[in-house]
């Protein structure tokens, strides 16, 4: 049924010119409007294209910069696929031993010819890769036959190399991987000589028993007490040349870890948990401190310790700090006693008529250390360290109220070059597709649009010197490729291949649709419609759903499901707190109305799925809808009163989520239980009409297959039509986190099968009607 007749509409957007004028010089033209980008092929109207499939799925390369050189000119790049974490001992999770299997393929690439240099054969276990100060080399750390191991690729050569480390020590995996400023040393993080035995004892006794007790007068739960070994591990200086190993400081849970711009110190964070905490924000203990580099240096304290964390930004000079806290941005030498509030006296209202005081966060320092980048509600201001500065607004956003700024394009700044002209930040609007890159000249406040059109841009980086940029660009439906171009994106151009052969492949096209909700409020989300979809033509729709969508990108899902002719909806939704499940009614059915008035949609061939949070919504819908001819839940909890400690492994993550995050009850189960009954999807089995396919994970750590089972067992009893399909080594997502491929080519076969299969019903029905 059909919540009623609310007024909707639609918005497409194809493609954006850009702002008035003339054409920007030398930019590319937008990929979704070329008739044969290079990398993506044939336009979707060739007979000789075919449909996206699962194999398409898994074969799928995504290219991400690993890391860039200060120049730009060399970078790191690393290709992942939909199978490279498959095989994960989901089981596991808890054991600060354990290293899960991430397959990436690694290369250099020297951007101005393109060359590549493959690092190894196939693909690898790495992280943490990190050029060096000077560009000729790169460090990471790489697991390989239960062993973290150092290594550095080589410019000069083109091998990588392994450090052998002096005495020999296990490196931490997840720790800090920090260049010396002359290239000499890297900073890293080793477990020490029994940590290894220690952790894995502990994980055992907790896993295996053969009896668990656990008192709650201890300061941690169980697991808690266990997961934060994993963050143990001692500071160290390697010398590259010889691998000699000389220890900074004791072991502890290290962040932020940074040498200075003079190597002559060092300075880190250090988070120490004080108990199990259920509120955000309590619970640990951060010490901040600064150490010389020289042997037997003890640790200088920063700032006083306290469980409330602060961000500590250091100036380019390494003399300087700064922070933002509560609104204001604070200053302190590291040789200072005490800091300077910057931005206290320049709080004021933002305008007569709106007493909000202006709120200062902090960007960046500009690279000649004298001054600091804030951003407020009105826009980015600058300010001096001087003891009478005051901050000057240099990059104003448009309008004049708050209700016009928050609707201003979002900006966010990507560089400030070193000789600081420019502030170069990438920008997206909020009611369209319009993203790209504009810069700002400081001095005279003129800002130019680099690039603006309706592609998919993202990790944008920016030379120092502000001669080159690279991107990762797509049409919004591809998988993204890497390019680069010159400072004002002139002669743009694409660097990576990494899927010719999707040249043969019809992809479904994604539109971005606006609508009203219920309550009239104005919401977004994104449709994908199939390649060969006929306009006007009505035609089956399955919904997607979580919380808000907006941006479109390459969607394997979406992919697969729009192949077999079927419109895929991604609605976002407004939450009220206390009230969540009313959310997914007021925004996912005024959506799906909205299609339906354009004469897209078969309302009779309605399905609707979603992961995790996704599939909690989706249960939580068809008890009080049964317009849908299918749902599926996947990973979906459907009991939020047992749910709170069904995630053992996870401690507290789930009275948080329903007290103060996402599940949005926002209050204790003592103290408003009617509302954990309320959004108990189980609960309320005996309404629910619509066929349901539920899909776990035996190893899911996250949402336990035994919550989402209450809801097979509920239905079952109850005479309904569910099945229940739990891939018993799999984890959070079920066969799309599966121990093999095999297990990810069920999961989609069995999803298209279930939607299928009922929309041929819902066609059969009215037939026999």
């Amino acid at each position: 049924m059909l919540l009623g007749p609310y007024l909707c509409f639609l918005v497409l957007t194809l493609g954006n010119p850009g702002p008035a004028g003339s054409p920007l010089p030398d930019q590319a033209p937008p990929l979704s409007t070329l008739e044969a980008p290079p990398a993506h092929g044939r336009t979707y109207e060739q007979p000789s294209l075919r449909p996206f499939t699962v194999e398409d799925a898994l074969r799928v390369r995504n290219v991400t910069v690993a890391d860039a050189t200060k120049d730009a000119l060399w970078v790191a790049l690393t290709y992942s696929t939909a199978a490279s974490r498959l095989g994960t001992d989901h089981f596991r999770y808890g054991d600060p031993t354990y290293i899960g299997p991430n397959r990436l393929e690694l290369e250099v690439m020297e951007v101005e010819t393109g060359r590549t240099h493959r690092l190894f054969p196939g693909p690898v276990n790495v992280e943490a890769l990190t050029w060096s100060p000077a560009g000729d080399r790169l460090a990471f750390r790489h697991y390989e036959n239960g062993v973290v191991r150092l290594q550095i690729w080589e410019r000069n050569g083109g091998r990588v190399r392994t450090l052998r480390l002096r005495p020999d020590r296990e490196v931490a995996w997840g720790g800090p991987l920090v260049w010396t400023p002359d290239g000499s040393g890297l900073v890293v993080g080793l477990r020490t000589p029994s940590w290894s035995a220690e952790a894995r004892a502990a994980y055992e006794a907790l896993e295996f028993g053969p009896i668990v007790v656990q008192d709650a007068s201890e300061p941690f739960l169980a697991w808690d007490a266990v997961r934060n070994r994993s963050g143990l591990m001692e500071l160290a200086l390697v010398n590259v040349a010889t691998g000699e190993v000389r220890v900074l400081a004791p072991e502890a849970r290290y962040q932020d870890v940074r040498v200075g711009p003079d190597g002559d110190h060092l300075t880190y964070t250090v988070a120490t948990p004080l108990k199990t905490s259920y509120r955000t924000g309590e619970g640990t203990e951060y010490a901040y401190f600064r150490q010389a580099l020289q042997p037997g240096a003890e640790a200088v304290a920063l700032l006083p310790k306290g469980e409330r964390r602060q961000r500590l930004v250091f100036s380019p000079d390494g003399r300087t700090f700064a922070w933002a806290d509560r609104g204001d941005v604070f200053v302190k030498g590291l040789e200072a006693d005490s800091a300077r509030n910057l931005t206290r006296d320049f709080r004021r209202p933002l305008s007569e008529t709106d007493t909000t005081r202006r709120s200062f966060s902090l960007d960046r320092w500009r690279p000649d250390s004298g001054a600091l980048l804030l951003r407020a509600q009105d826009g980015y201001y600058m300010m001096a360290l001087d003891e009478e500065a005051e901050p000057r607004r240099v990059w104003a956003f448009p309008g004049a109220t708050r209700r016009e700024w928050e609707r201003a394009p979002n900006l966010s700044i990507v560089q400030w070059t070193a000789d600081g002209r420019y502030l170069y930040a990438s920008r997206s609007a909020r009611d369209r597709w319009d993203r790209g890159l504009v810069r700002l000249d400081v001095a005279s406040g003129r800002e130019e649009v680099l690039v603006s059109d309706s592609d998919l841009y993202r990790g944008w980086t920016v030379a120092e010197d502000g001669s080159r940029i690279l991107v990762r660009r797509s049409d919004g439906d591809r998988p993204d490729e890497l390019w680069v171009a010159d400072g004002r994106f002139g002669g743009a151009r694409q660097l990576t291949q990494a899927n010719p052969w999707l040249a043969e492949v019809a992809f479904a096209k994604s539109r971005l649709i606006r609508y009203l909700d219920v309550d009239g409020d104005t919401l977004y989300g994104v449709l994908h419609v199939p390649a060969d979809y006929r306009e006007g033509t009505a035609v089956p729709l399955v919904a997607e759903i979580y919380e808000s969508f907006f941006d479109n990108g390459y969607n394997a899902g979406a992919q697969i499901l729009a192949a077999q002719g079927w419109l895929v909806l991604q609605p976002s939704v407004n939450f009220d707190i206390g009230f969540p499940g009313e959310a997914w009614m007021k925004g996912v059915t005024t959506a799906i109305n909205t299609l339906m008035e354009q004469g897209m949609v078969d309302g009779r061939r309605l399905g609707i799925h979603g992961t995790s949070y996704g599939g909690y919504a989706t249960n939580l819908i068809i008890t009080q809808t049964d317009r849908f001819a299918a749902a599926i839940n996947i990973s979906g909890k459907v009991n939020i009163i047992s749910f709170l400690g069904d995630s053992e492994k996870i401690t507290t993550r789930n009275y948080n989520a329903a007290e103060q995050s996402q599940d949005r009850i926002g209050a204790t189960l003592w103290e408003q239980p009617h509302k954990y009954w309320a959004h108990s999807a189980v609960l309320f089995a005996d309404r629910i009409k619509t066929p349901l396919l539920l899909m776990t994970g035996q190893g899911d750590w996250n949402v336990p297959a035994t919550n989402t089972r209450e809801m097979y067992y509920a239905l079952r009893r109850l005479g309904k039509e569910v099945v229940w399909v739990n891939y018993m080594k799999a984890g959070h997502g079920a066969g799309r986190a599966g121990a093999s491929e095999d297990d990810f080519r069920d999961h989609w076969r069995r999803i298209v099968e279930w939607y299928d299969k009922h929309f041929r019903k819902a066609i059969e029905r009215e037939g026999n009607g």
